[in-house]
């Protein structure tokens, strides 16, 4: 029988913020898990937090959610390395499409 060489899931799928519509961006950012999520790695290198690494309380199926609907709306990138799945805030991009949403969620208004 051949080894399996392939990673036991799928790369993850994003959707650029320049093709998110606003209410899926407000939506996105409208759950105190996901500002969480996204104010942790507002303050953390880039690619340098695994999905496992972050402190809320939800369980790994829920996490998982989160982190497919931020990329859904172009707020979150993530990638494999090796069987850790790292992520980075878009911000760059995210804020160019919507200027100064992140800021307001980031300071907590």
């Amino acid at each position: 029988m051949a080894q399996r060489t392939a990673s036991h899931r799928a790369a993850p799928e994003h959707t650029h913020p320049d093709d998110v519509p606003l209410l899926t961006a407000l939506a996105a950012l409208a759950d105190p898990v996901r500002i969480t999520l996204v104010r942790e790695l507002a303050g953390s290198p880039e690619w340098s937090r695994a999905c496992g690494s972050f402190d809320v309380p939800v369980g790994k199926a829920a996490l998982s959610h989160h982190f497919a609907v931020l990329r859904g709306a172009g707020l979150v990138e993530q990638r494999d390395e090796g069987p850790k799945r790292v992520n980075r805030l878009r911000r760059a991009e995210f804020d160019t499409r919507f200027p100064g949403l992140l800021d307001l969620v980031l300071r907590g208004v």
